[in-house]
C-alpha cells in the first residue's frame, strides 16, 4: 500500500513538472512571437510603395526601442494632384506630426521612447484618384557601438577614437541612405510623370489623326456630291 501510494505521488510530481515545463515554453515562445525580429538590430531601413485608394486612409505601425532614433519620410508618386495628406503618432497616441496636404513630408525622433509610431497617409481630399505613394523608414540605435565600446575596454584596449569614428561613419550613412532615399522618391515622380505625358500625347495625337481622317472623308464626299451630274431621259410619246 505504501509502495503504491508513493508511486502515484511520483507521477504526480512528474506530470505537474511537465505540465509547468511546457507551460513556460509556450510563455516564452510567445513573447519571442511578439518581438519583431529586427529588435536586435543595430539599423533597420525599409522602403515601401503603397497605393491609397480614392477617399481613404491607410495606417502603418512600425516598431522602435527605446533610445533609437526614429526616420520615417513619404513621397507621391503619381495619381491625382501628387498630393496626399501625412500625420505620425508616437507609442503614446499623440500627434507629433499634424496632418498637411503636401507632396512630400518627413519626421525624425531623435530619442524614441520605445514602442509603436504609426504613420498614416490620408487621401480623403481625393475623392476620385488614387495616389501610389513611397514610405521610407529607418530605426537606427547609436548606442549599440557604446555597447561594443564597453565589451571591447573589457578586453582592455582603447578604442575610444576607432568608436567614435565608427558612430560618425554610422550617422553620415544614415543621412546618405535618407538623401538617396528622396532622389529615389524625386526619380520615381519622374518617370510616372514622364509616362502619364506619353500616354497623353500618344492618345491625343491618335485622336487628332482620327479626326482628320474624317474630316478629309466628309469633304470629299460633299466635294465629289457637288460635281456630280443627273442624266435624265426623255420619254417618246
Amino acid at each position: 500500500m505504501g509502495l503504491t501510494w508513493q508511486r502515484l505521488r511520483f507521477n504526480l510530481l512528474v506530470t505537474i513538472g511537465l505540465t509547468s515545463f511546457c507551460l513556460l515554453i509556450k510563455t516564452i515562445s510567445a513573447q519571442e512571437a511578439q518581438q519583431p525580429w529586427y529588435e536586435n538590430l543595430p539599423a533597420v531601413a525599409m522602403d515601401y510603395k503603397v497605393h491609397i485608394d480614392a477617399g481613404k486612409e491607410d495606417c502603418y505601425h512600425q516598431y522602435v526601442q527605446a533610445g533609437a532614433t526614429f526616420y520615417v519620410s513619404f513621397s507621391v508618386v503619381r495619381g491625382g494632384d501628387g498630393m496626399a495628406g501625412f500625420a505620425v503618432r508616437n507609442p503614446a497616441g499623440e500627434i507629433v506630426k499634424p496632418y498637411q496636404w503636401q507632396a512630400t513630408a518627413d519626421y525624425t525622433d531623435q530619442v524614441s521612447p520605445g514602442g509603436y509610431y504609426s504613420v498614416c497617409i490620408d487621401n480623403q481630399f481625393s475623392r476620385f484618384a488614387g495616389k501610389l505613394v513611397n514610405i521610407y523608414i529607418t530605426v537606427v540605435k547609436y548606442d549599440a557601438w557604446d555597447k561594443y565600446a564597453k565589451e571591447i575596454e573589457e578586453l582592455q584596449l582603447n578604442m575610444q577614437n576607432f568608436t567614435t569614428t565608427i558612430g560618425t561613419v554610422e550617422r553620415n550613412i544614415n543621412d546618405m541612405l535618407g538623401y538617396q532615399a528622396h532622389s529615389r522618391h524625386r526619380e520615381s515622380r519622374d518617370y510616372a510623370l514622364l509616362l502619364d505625358n506619353n500616354s497623353y500625347i500618344q492618345t491625343f495625337s491618335i485622336s487628332q489623326i482620327v479626326v482628320i481622317l474624317i474630316t478629309c472623308s466628309i469633304q470629299v464626299f460633299f466635294v465629289r456630291k457637288l460635281f456630280e451630274v443627273k442624266t435624265t431621259t426623255k420619254s417618246r410619246i
